[in-house]
């Protein structure tokens, strides 16, 4: 009978080809991803990169010209009114946006019958057309007609002019954005719905109230959901575009000049490619630095279970 030692060689043998055949088939499996992001993300990027030094009106040969769109830049107001106006607008926008989603999370957690119903109804507006919208809120934002200010007149207030107003139309796009709160719902809610049932009948045990248990155990649970649903907040508010280039185009008076709706116009308006991929990439640089911070200070209120810290 062959020893145990002659075995063990064996063994490792067969377990390194069922290693390599495990990670041929992985590498086979996600291959169509490599090749599709490699043409048309990598290769974009790098065009992006070339684009950026170069000046090209499409119609015509692109002439390299160093860093003077790069130079360009600093010199132009209407770059720094849009980040003046995507900022504004991602820093009210992501907060109000994660707090109305996780309350209305907890509103459709309640165990009551036809809340399937309504959960189906405030998530709907997240996946409808961004177009179609944006022209449902034109309408509601009418000032003469509109559905906002004929509620507000029946209370004895003259409702604003809103997209006509330098002064209401950011938060205007403020107000809308809320309609669509319901796809962080749904993730808040799947969270929920995994909190172990032990913890909240530990916490009954210990005298815990609803307060109490909302503080200390929903809340420090959820908090993983909450980093991811702020990350995908913070990159998505950064990149508005639709709902601007419908409703306003930028006015009045630039006063809803996102950032990405500026970007367009150099790049399919005035035929300033070069100057457009400068834009793209210092609206990838903001993305990114944005995107480490939190990373970078998640360790000090995110909460995983088995971790070492927390903000319990």
């Amino acid at each position: 009978m062959p020893s145990a030692a002659n075995k063990t060689p064996a063994l490792q043998k067969r377990k390194s080809a069922l290693r390599r055949r495990r990670n041929l088939y992985f590498y086979l499996f996600i291959s169509p991803w490599i090749v599709g992001f490699i043409i048309f993300r990598g290769g974009p990027l790098l065009a992006a990169i070339w684009l950026s030094f170069v000046k090209w009106e499409i119609v015509t040969p692109p002439v390299f010209v160093g860093l003077a769109n790069w130079k360009a830049m600093p010199h132009d107001p209407l770059f720094w009114q849009s980040l003046k106006v995507t900022f504004l607008y991602t820093f009210s926008v992501v907060p109000l946006g994660i707090v109305f989603g996780f309350l209305l999370a907890l509103l459709m957690n309640q165990n009551v019958r036809g809340v399937t119903v309504f959960r189906t109804i405030y998530y709907l507006p997240s996946v409808t057309s961004g177009v179609a919208i944006a022209m449902l809120w034109l309408w509601i934002f009418n000032p003469d007609f509109g559905l906002l200010n004929y509620f507000l007149s029946l209370i004895g207030i003259h409702g604003p002019a809103w997209l006509f107003d330098v002064r209401w139309v950011l938060p205007a796009f403020i107000i809308m954005s809320l309609w669509g709160v319901g796809g962080t719902m749904i993730i808040y809610l799947a969270g929920l719905q995994g909190i172990p049932t032990q913890l909240y009948e530990a916490a009954e045990i210990d005298g815990a109230n609803g307060w109490a248990k909302l503080l200390h155990v929903t809340i420090p649970m959820m908090t993983p959901i909450v980093f991811f649903n702020l990350v995908m907040s913070v990159i998505s508010t950064f990149q508005v575009f639709s709902s601007a280039f419908v409703m306003t185009q930028g006015g009045p008076m630039n006063a809803s000049l996102f950032y990405v709706l500026y970007l367009f116009r150099n790049a399919f308006q005035y035929f300033e490619m070069g100057y457009a991929a400068c834009l793209a990439w210092v609206l990838f640089a903001i993305i990114g630095v944005c995107t480490l911070i939190i990373f970078a200070t998640s360790d000090r209120w995110v909460y995983y279970e088995g971790a070492a810290r927390g903000i319990i």
